[in-house]
Formats: C-alpha cells, sequence, structure tokens
C-alpha cells in the first residue's frame, strides 16, 4: 500500500502551498452507498478494508470528496460499470472516479455531478463546478 502513502503524502505537500483539486479513477469504492452490491463485493480489489482504509486515511489528511460532500445519501450514482452482464443497462456500478478538493475551499463547491448518460468507456466523465 506504499502507493496510496506515496499519493497522500505527495497531495499534503502540494496542499501546503496551494489548494488542491485532483480529478480521476482512484479505483476504490470508499463507502458501501459507492457500489450497488457491497455484500458481495466485500474483500474484492477496489472493495478491499485495506483500499478503503487508504481512501479514508487521503480524505482525512485534508481532502473532500466533493460528489458526498453535496450528495452524502444519494444512491445509485455510478461512474463505472462492468461490460459484463448488462451492468451498465441495470446500473449495477462503483462510483470510483472522484474529484477530491483541499478541504479550505470544500465550501466553494457549487456542483459535482456524474454523467452516466455519456457513452464511449466503461467509466462515464465526472465533473465538479467550484468557485474559487
Amino acid at each position: 500500500m506504499a502507493w496510496e502513502d506515496a499519493f497522500r503524502e505527495y497531495l499534503c505537500s502540494l496542499d501546503k502551498l496551494k489548494s488542491v483539486i485532483v480529478c480521476g479513477d482512484m479505483n476504490v469504492a470508499h463507502n458501501e452507498i459507492d457500489l450497488k452490491n457491497p455484500g458481495p463485493n466485500r474483500g474484492n480489489a477496489g472493495f478491499s478494508d485495506e483500499e478503503r482504509g487508504k481512501f479514508g486515511e487521503l480524505l482525512a489528511a485534508g481532502f473532500t470528496d466533493t460528489f458526498r460532500h453535496l450528495y452524502p445519501d444519494t444512491r445509485d450514482a455510478y461512474s463505472w460499470w462492468s461490460y459484463r452482464g448488462g451492468a451498465r443497462e441495470r446500473n449495477v456500478g462503483w462510483r470510483i472516479d472522484y474529484f477530491l478538493c483541499s478541504n479550505r475551499v470544500s465550501d466553494k463547491i457549487e456542483k459535482a455531478f456524474i454523467l452516466p448518460e455519456v457513452m464511449g468507456s466503461d467509466h462515464c466523465p465526472v465533473g465538479l463546478e467550484i468557485d474559487l
């Protein structure tokens, strides 16, 4: 899990200089609400306790999950679906793509969104509007 530690340390070093916004496929569904079927997926890649814990450490180090900040209880909002079994059509997905920001600018988040209707990949775009 050295990669996660190095990434967190790097973001924290940047955060000392300026506010940070980072976007990407983090390959982890942080909470049960972030995937359709948490029970059978517990321990699988992307939903292991270790990965979820490291993502939690990143948030605790001073970063905000912008989507969950605005929508803490929204279910069935996913950014990735398997190509198998018609998962996307049935919305059996995972939210593993994120915009994170420094906590000190989280009050400036205006919109955080997922665009599941945009096709072309097993992922869909995620977006952020922030008033800096």
